[in-house]
């Protein structure tokens, strides 16, 4: 297992609050933080579309990875959620430790 951070954006913090609470509760993620309010501008549908949207930053592994992104777009309420996930490349070996016993 490697540690992957995903980054989810919803479009409020009750949305993004009530995913999380999934991707705890089935255990494909060990932590989740919720940044309430960020302001976004993206491309959409031949605009260009400002808005507000919450962000998930979620801590987990790539074999989880599968299971959390058919998870988020059966939860998520968007067209097209955004679903990116990066490696870590360091982490405190520690914490690592205590991440893999929460996804048991």
């Amino acid at each position: 297992m490697k540690p992957i951070i995903c980054y989810i954006t919803t479009h409020d913090k009750k949305s993004a609050e009530s995913i999380g609470a999934e991707l705890l509760k089935k255990k494909l993620a060990s932590c989740i933080m919720t940044i309430p309010v960020i302001h976004s501008q993206y491309a959409w549908k031949g605009k260009i579309v400002h808005d507000k949207e919450s962000l998930l930053m979620i801590k987990t592994f790539d074999t989880k990875f599968d299971a959390l992104r058919k998870l988020v777009i059966q939860l998520h309420p968007y067209e097209v959620p955004c679903i990116i996930a990066t490696p870590i490349t360091f982490a405190h070996p520690e914490y690592i430790k205590w991440s893999v016993e929460a996804v048991r």
